[in-house]
């Protein structure tokens, strides 16, 4: 089932519904309200962190269940170099350029539409972004597929330029599996297929090398509560205030990450085509009310930005992002949600 409404003059809410989850998107940003889930007694909450009113996304200082874009993350001196070419771009972020820089695709109106089957609901959105804009080369079309099918929600990303350009997309929702923020992640535990994080210098930028998660509080190969040792003694988590980093991804298993709240039985499984998953621990919340009527504090939700290796220092890791003219670029990542 699809049901469209309108908030106000410019924005529309799109909610994908079947009997197991109902998904509320704005096309402000195609940003993801709500997750509706039920727990192991039947009871249907939210599982994302949400704003008391529409009205707040438009300001959205967290990037609540955004897409962020054009590329996701820190370009480290808000500048880098292509063909030669050396682009300045938005310094939105103590310097650096964050998200996409202050016309992200966060802050668009989106078009949209939306279809449904027996088995399937899907909406997808639409934007764009003209050459030039925050100092991105290229006129760059993207659109944004939500499917919910089952008790799956799966987002398909596709971007195209007539010039060469860079991309890196993903959604910023906080997920907290306890529903309607009862309570915050820290008692949640998680696993993350992965051997290995980029390590971060002081503006949370990548250095372009690579730490072992070996006997590091960054070690969720066995899933372990994400309080376990969110505060221990290590110098990546004074940096970030606790995790904001990106884990690549070792693409072994059936699940890339896998997050569970046993109070509630919830279990969000997560899989993706892209390389890494940025797994931010909502270190540094805002201050505008959520749906609940108070702020959000410290590690009350928890994002998985799935993309490519951020850009770094040097234009490390550039080349995992560069589009070519007239190319496609796709993603693909998929949130399959259980009780116990």
């Amino acid at each position: 089932m699809v049901i469209e409404s309108k908030i106000n003059d410019e924005i529309s809410k799109i909610v994908l519904k079947n009997n197991k989850v109902s998904v509320e998107i704005l096309n402000l940003g195609a940003i993801v309200e709500k997750i509706n889930v039920e727990d192991r007694y039947g009871n249907k909450e939210n599982i994302v962190l949400a704003y008391k009113d529409e009205e707040s996304y438009i300001e959205n200082p967290s990037s609540l269940g955004a897409i962020v874009g054009r590329v996701a993350g820190r370009i480290g001196k808000g500048s880098f170099k292509l063909n030669n070419k050396i682009y300045e771009l938005d310094k939105n972020n103590n310097g650096n350029c964050l998200h996409g820089g202050y016309e992200g695709f966060s802050k668009k109106i989106w078009d949209y539409s939306y279809s449904e089957d027996e088995e399937k609901s899907t909406a997808t959105f639409t934007s764009f972004s003209k050459d030039g804009e925050g100092g991105f080369p290229g006129n760059l079309k993207v659109q944004v597929t939500y499917s919910l099918e089952g008790d799956k929600l799966s987002i398909e990303y596709r971007a195209s330029s007539d010039k060469d350009t860079v991309v890196n997309l993903t959604n910023h929702s906080y997920f907290n599996l306890s529903g309607n923020n009862k309570r915050n992640v820290l008692e949640q535990k998680l696993y993350i297929d992965s051997d290995k994080i980029c390590e971060l210098d002081k503006n949370l930028i990548p250095t372009g090398e690579f730490l072992s998660v070996e006997k590091t509080p960054f070690d969720f190969r066995e899933s372990k509560k994400i309080g376990e040792d969110i505060n221990k003694n290590h110098l990546q988590l004074e940096i970030g205030s606790g995790y904001d980093h990106p884990w690549v991804l070792n693409k072994k298993g059936d699940f890339d990450a896998i997050l569970v709240d046993e109070e509630s039985g919830r279990i969000m499984k997560v899989k993706t085509d892209q390389k890494a998953v940025v797994c931010y621990s909502m270190n540094f919340p805002d201050e505008l009310p959520l749906e609940n009527g108070k702020v959000a504090k410290k590690h009350d939700g928890i994002c998985f930005e799935t993309q490519n290796l951020p850009v770094g220092y040097d234009d490390c890791f550039l080349d995992g992002i560069i589009l070519k003219k007239d190319e496609e670029y796709y993603q693909k990542t998929t949130f399959e949600f259980e009780y116990m």
